[in-house]
């Protein structure tokens, strides 16, 4: 790519909580942006329709911001090169696969979701990568014409070269090659006529002038694909930079299942936007060696792509409250004062505690007996308090598991979460009331609280799940009993 300005996005999809990946590789972006006098847009990539969430894509805008990081294009404030919505661009990506198609670099697929489903279990069973047989890339036009008469429906898969390899350069690694032998025949546009990440990002960023694509390692198995679109298309690819992903502890993918990974969560848990921004800062090595604290401007500073490692960076729980730490006592008193009163004790929150309380106390010192749960952060129920008189520890704790799995997919409201938690105890020959006992044990800490269900709207989604990951791994590291 020659001279061509510096512009870089962040593409998050409205599919939950915004993920503390997505500020992450935002945080990367933006600095890169920074040094170089570019661009930083953000894109909303909504074309999985079946995971849309649409209170996501706000709750997206709400916690970059609050990190500090604002763009100069998105959907939310324009810009020269929109809309940044692409489920308001499937005109573009129709055109686009239009192209492929009369060039011959894509083709039409009408094999239905079970004669894929059979295709890949074969596979499996042969231990080959699962992987599109091209079954419809001979087909002939009359063939596909019989087929569209018919009504009959198909996806566009790209048109992968059957021989020679692809080789891109990773800007972080070198020179990577792919034989076009492992390269599936991907799909481009989906029988709903939305279109795959795949196409959407090429022709989108391809159309936003788009010189640098940052973005997780994960995707560099997806790279060869982008490329050979690029190819196909006959434009100039942008530029390859492939963060190392965050790791828990244990050096595995970062994960819901053992680490908070909403924002929402760290916002609602008393986390400084400051202390957060500045520990994501500190993956990856980016920054000198030296220095710990720092702000977003002394990153822009002081931040080398040069220095990143690839080792995957640890995203260490408590070194992050150690950081929060040093970030809440560098408050004056009258700055402290404010953030608590902001933090833990806000009016939205409190107003929402309050009527589930009123009807079950007498004086207003009682407020806090009842209510402490919503505050304290070291909820941890005895065995006694959340293990049902007819059912073991292992039981119990397998009950557990299911729980953050089920949660996990609920939507948040009364309804929702009822249903959801009638559900497991169907399904897993449990009593309603025994799974209610044991969510309520985990969450209040107590055999008995304010109603459980309008308890857990206000404690939020994500905070609750944080409680019973946490329950979780605590009750694993319990020593065994004699």
């Amino acid at each position: 790519m020659v001279d061509a300005p510096i512009r870089v996005r962040i593409a998050p999809s409205p599919t939950g909580d915004p993920h503390v990946g997505t500020a992450y590789i935002a945080l990367i972006n933006y600095l890169f942006a920074q040094q170089r006098g570019g661009q930083f847009i953000l894109r909303i990539e909504d074309t999985d329709r079946t995971r849309f969430v649409e209170s996501s894509e706000q709750m997206i805008f709400d916690a970059l911001h609050w990190l500090g990081l604002h763009w100069q294009e998105g959907p939310d404030v324009g810009g020269p090169y929109g809309p940044y919505r692409q489920s308001e661009r499937t005109g573009i990506y129709r055109q686009a696969t239009d192209e492929l198609l009369s060039r011959g670099t894509a083709y039409k697929c009408f094999c239905t979701p079970a004669r894929l489903d059979e295709m890949r279990r074969a596979q499996i069973a042969a231990k080959l990568p699962p992987r599109y047989d091209r079954h419809c890339r001979s087909l002939t036009p009359q063939e596909v014409q019989q087929a569209e008469a018919a009504g009959t429906p198909y996806t566009v898969r790209m048109a992968v070269p059957l021989e020679g390899a692809t080789t891109f350069r990773d800007e972080l690694r070198g020179d990577i090659t792919f034989d076009h032998n492992n390269v599936d025949d991907q799909v481009l546009m989906k029988s709903d006529g939305f279109p795959t990440y795949h196409l959407a990002n090429v022709v989108d960023d391809h159309h936003m002038k788009i010189s640098d694509v940052i973005r997780a390692e994960e995707w560099i198995s997806s790279t060869p694909k982008h490329v050979l679109l690029y190819q196909a298309f006959g434009w100039q690819a942008p530029r390859f930079w492939h963060m190392p992903l965050l790791r828990n502890t244990d050096k595995s993918k970062i994960s819901k299942r053992k680490n908070p990974v909403s924002l929402i969560y760290y916002r609602q848990a008393g986390f400084l936007p400051q202390a957060l921004i500045n520990f994501l800062g500190l993956m990856g090595g980016g920054m000198p060696a030296d220095l710990e604290k720092f702000s977003l401007e002394e990153m822009a500073a002081n931040f080398q792509f040069e220095r990143i490692s690839l080792g995957g960076p640890v995203f260490d729980l408590e070194k992050l409250k150690w950081l929060n730490g040093l970030y809440l006592r560098a408050l004056s008193p009258a700055q402290f004062y404010s953030t608590i009163r902001e933090g833990v004790f806000g009016e939205d929150y409190l107003r929402q505690i309050a009527p589930l309380v009123q009807e079950r106390i007498e004086t207003l010192t009682q407020f806090l007996d009842l209510a402490d749960f919503f505050f304290r952060d070291d909820i941890m129920p005895a065995e006694e308090v959340f293990l049902p008189k007819k059912k073991t520890l292992p039981e119990t704790l397998k009950l557990a598991g299911e729980l953050l799995g089920v949660l996990e997919a609920a939507d948040w409201n009364h309804p929702a979460l009822e249903k959801a938690l009638r559900d497991l105890a169907t399904t897993q020959n449990w009593s309603a009331k025994e799974v209610f006992m044991l969510v309520r044990a985990i969450v209040t800490g107590k055999t008995a609280s304010p109603p459980l269900l309008e308890s857990m709207v206000v404690f939020g989604k994500a905070r609750t799940l944080d409680r019973i990951r946490r329950f979780l791994d605590f009750q694993k590291k319990r020593p065994a009993k004699n």
